[in-house]
């Protein structure tokens, strides 16, 4: 059996924007991600690491290269296929907590966890604890305008684990925050994703909470590279 989670192996993606020439995003792109294992993907804006995270999390396509998920490949599954697999398999941070206003915290832990099939019951039950693991158990049944900036991003947090997946994938999960709140809250999610065993692949600019990551590498032109 592998060790690997997360395998993609010469990811190429061009947009054509509507002028003359296409953008080439990613040129031959390859990363591997171990169960267990927190990698932080370093890259300047426009360098196309959301564009690899949402091929990574079977958001996109490339045009071409392998995506496997645990030993699977993904190539050639059908849309209601690709959506099976993101909910069991993966779970998404974005720069922007996107929590639905109008739900406290604890019912937008309850909600992906229901529409899998899962009792309320068991999914608040979950809900609570992952809440309690982040240190906001006691702001549950507030709603996100009531929640600090930090509260509603570990409240994202408990969203994207609901329904325990293998992969975490993070876009700047603390772009949006002050440095001071910004190592807080990353603290909280590594000990979250550590506590759960997850493999976690983290997009971020920050280099300090990049180095706090088990390894780290460098979107360049196009490719991952490993920096020296």
């Amino acid at each position: 059996m592998s060790d690997t989670m997360l395998r993609l192996d010469g990811l190429t993606k061009a947009y054509n924007t509507g002028k003359p020439g296409e953008v080439t995003v990613l040129r031959g792109a390859s990363l591997s991600v171990a169960k267990g294992e927190v990698v932080a993907l370093v890259a300047p804006s426009g360098a196309g690491k959301s564009t690899l995270l949402h091929i990574a999390g079977l958001l996109d396509t490339p045009d071409a290269g392998v995506v496997e998920i645990g030993g699977q490949a993904m190539a050639g599954l059908g849309d209601k296929a690709r959506t099976g697999a993101r909910r069991r398999d993966i779970g998404f941070i974005y720069q922007f907590h996107h929590l639905l206003p109008e739900f406290s915290a604890l019912e937008n832990i309850v909600l992906p966890q229901l529409a899998n099939g899962v009792a309320r019951s068991t999914a608040e039950a979950r809900a609570m604890d992952l809440l309690a693991r982040v240190g906001i158990a006691p702001r549950a049944n507030h709603r996100p305008a009531a929640l600090s900036g930090g509260e509603q991003q570990r409240v994202a947090f408990c969203r994207a684990l609901a329904n325990g997946p293998r992969l975490l994938l993070a876009d700047e999960p603390t772009g949006n925050l002050d440095p001071g709140t910004s190592d807080q809250v990353f603290a909280a999610l590594m000990d979250l994703v550590r506590a759960t065993g997850l493999s976690a692949l983290i997009a971020t600019h920050n280099l300090d909470l990049a180095a706090r990551m088990d390894r780290v590498v460098r979107l360049d032109k196009g490719r991952v590279v490993t920096p020296a």
